[in-house]
């Protein structure tokens, strides 16, 4: 693999100077605002806080791969957004659904497969084919909201909600080169400033159960 090869993906991008995609780079300043303010929020809870932390290196990963465009700098794009995949399926499995640490990290882990097995089935679609890789993330989530209505409703809405946001996102993301005639400077920007609010929201669902969680446990030892 060529690890300098660059890439020309995006609307904006139109040679390969490092701030040939200034509005894809900058608004990636988003995640990491977002980050913070989450860090701030969810005192108290490791993983919440470790969800922030890395909804901070998505923002600096996807800002290196908008500025250098090159093969290794998609990594540091992509690395970041599987490790919040993983890491925020552990969390549910093992605080939500209440799964055994062994248990809660096999079920995280087999988002790899089934993320492998059905982006292609998304490849066919009009408009989002292009973001197909990312589909199996918003329909994992309507399922989990789908399991958890009658277990715990207020996760179930938020995943609903999160879904929403990031269906959204990436109808943003799939229309920035057919759009690119008529707006140059594309729409993929969109994609990190919705993306950023989804993260965000998602985390802040999470962190809302374990604080419920925690005050009714509270409220029984009295």
């Amino acid at each position: 693999m060529d690890m300098w090869r660059a890439i020309d993906g995006y609307c904006e991008r139109m040679g390969p100077e490092y701030w040939a995609e200034p509005i894809n780079a900058v608004t990636n300043l988003a995640f990491v605002l977002v980050a913070l303010f989450m860090w701030r929020r969810c005192a108290g809870l490791p993983l919440a806080r470790a969800l922030s932390l890395i909804l901070g290196l998505i923002g600096i990963g996807s800002f290196l791969f908008h500025t250098h465009a090159q093969v290794w700098s998609a990594l540091l794009d992509t690395t970041p957004i599987a490790l919040f995949i993983l890491l925020y399926l552990f969390a549910v499995n093992r605080d939500v659904w209440g799964m055994r640490v062994w248990m809660a990290l096999s079920g995280a882990a087999l988002f790899l497969p089934y993320a492998a097995l059905t982006a292609p089935v998304w490849q066919g679609l009009p408009v989002l084919a292009v973001s197909a890789g990312y589909i199996p993330v918003p329909v994992l989530i309507l399922i989990y909201a789908v399991l958890l209505w009658a277990h715990t409703p207020p996760v179930a809405r938020g995943f609903v909600l999160g879904a929403g946001l990031l269906l959204l996102s990436l109808t943003a993301r799939s229309v920035d080169e057919i759009l690119c005639a008529s707006l140059p400077m594309g729409t993929h920007f969109l994609w990190h400033l919705l993306n950023a609010a989804m993260l965000g929201w998602m985390i802040e669902v999470y962190a809302r159960h374990i604080r419920a969680r925690t005050l009714e446990g509270a409220r029984r030892a009295r």
